[in-house]
C-alpha cells in the first residue's frame, strides 16, 4: 500500500526536492523546465502587520528565479469561504515584501496553486488558470496568477500535468505503472514516494495524523452531542465543570484562530486537556501571544 500524497507531511517531503518542485512548476505553469534555474523553498509564515491581523501558514512557499513567489497548496476538504480565504493568501503574499515609505517596484508577481480534492468549479476542466483581465480577455497584468487543480475530474490529455494528478490520486503500485513517465522530475517523485511508504517512521507519522483527523472530527460530533444535552438534570454538576472546560478550551481555540491556521496536533491538545489550572494559563498565554509559534513556546506544550 502506498502512502497517500494528499497528507500534507508527505505532501511537504515530496516537494523538499528541487527537481522535484522544478518539474511541478514546469507542468503546472507551462514553462519549459530549462528557464526553472532554480525553485527555492521560502519561509511558509506570512508577516502579520499588527497584533491582531490573522497569520497567514502557507503549505509550500517558493521563489523561482527572477523573484516570483509560488505558494502551492493541498486542500483535501472542501471549506467555507474557500475562495476568500484563497485571495486572502494571495494578496498577504504580494504586500508582505512593501514596507512603509518602500516604492511599489519592490512587489513581485505571486502565484498560488491549489491542488483541490473536491470539485470547486463547474465543466469537466481540472486545471484553470485565473489572472487580472478585461471581459474581453484584455490582460491588465500578470503580477496575479492562480491555479486551480481539481484532482477528482476526469483526465484528458494536458501533458505533464495528468502524470501528477495520477501520482496524486495513486494508492497502490499497479497506479504508479499507469503514469507515463516521461520526466526525470516525475520520475523521481514516483521513487520517492515509494521509499517514504516503506519508511516506518514516516508510515506512523502518516497513521498518526489520520487518527488524529479522526479524533478531531469526534471531538466535533462530541461537542454538538454534549450541546444538545446541556441543561439535563442528571449529572448536572459534572456536566457544568465540563462545560467550563470545554468552553475554556474553545476560547483558547478562537483566540489562536485569530493569529492563524491551528495545527490539528495543538487543537487536539487543547481539547483534550481537562485540568482547569492548566488551561486558564494557556488562555492568558493565548491572550498575549502574536503567533502560534509564540503560544506554543510560552505554554510549553510539547506536541
Amino acid at each position: 500500500m502506498l502512502i497517500s500524497l494528499k497528507t500534507d507531511y508527505v505532501f511537504k517531503e515530496l516537494f523538499a526536492h528541487e527537481n522535484v518542485r522544478k518539474q511541478f512548476l514546469s507542468d503546472v505553469l507551462d514553462i519549459p523546465l530549462e528557464e526553472m534555474k532554480s525553485v527555492r523553498i521560502m519561509n511558509p509564515f506570512l508577516r502579520r502587520r499588527f497584533r491582531r491581523q490573522k497569520e497567514g501558514i502557507l503549505d509550500m512557499a517558493l521563489e523561482m528565479v527572477g523573484g516570483a513567489k509560488v505558494n502551492i497548496e493541498l486542500q483535501v476538504r472542501r471549506q467555507e469561504n474557500w475562495v476568500k480565504r484563497k485571495l486572502f493568501y494571495l494578496a498577504r503574499l504580494y504586500t508582505e515584501d512593501l514596507f512603509a515609505g518602500q516604492n511599489y517596484d519592490r512587489l513581485r508577481k505571486c502565484i498560488s496553486i491549489s491542488l483541490l480534492d473536491f470539485n470547486l468549479t463547474q465543466g469537466e476542466e481540472y486545471h484553470t488558470e485565473y489572472r487580472l483581465r478585461t471581459k474581453d480577455g484584455k490582460e491588465l497584468t500578470d503580477l496575479f496568477e492562480l491555479h486551480i487543480v481539481e484532482l477528482r475530474k476526469p483526465l484528458g490529455e494536458n501533458g505533464g500535468l495528468d502524470d501528477w494528478i495520477r501520482l496524486f490520486n495513486a494508492t497502490a503500485e499497479e497506479d504508479l505503472e499507469m503514469i507515463k513517465i516521461k520526466n526525470a522530475g516525475i520520475r523521481e517523485a514516483i521513487e520517492e514516494l515509494r521509499t517514504m511508504s516503506l519508511t516506518r517512521t514516516l508510515r506512523f507519522l502518516y497513521e498518526e495524523r489520520l487518527k488524529a483527523r479522526r479524533d478531531r472530527w469526534a471531538e466535533d460530533e462530541y461537542v454538538r452531542n454534549e450541546g444538545r444535552a446541556e441543561g439535563r438534570a442528571e449529572g448536572r454538576i459534572e456536566g457544568q465543570a465540563e462545560g467550563r472546560i470545554e468552553g475554556t478550551a474553545q476560547s483558547i481555540l478562537l483566540l489562536l484562530n485569530d493569529l492563524g491556521d491551528v495545527p490539528s496536533e495543538l487543537s487536539k491538545k487543547i481539547v483534550s486537556e481537562k485540568n482547569p489550572d492548566i488551561l486558564n494559563q494557556w488562555l492568558k498565554a493565548a491572550a498575549k501571544a502574536e503567533s502560534i509559534e509564540q503560544f506554543i513556546q510560552s505554554s510549553s506544550i510539547r506536541l
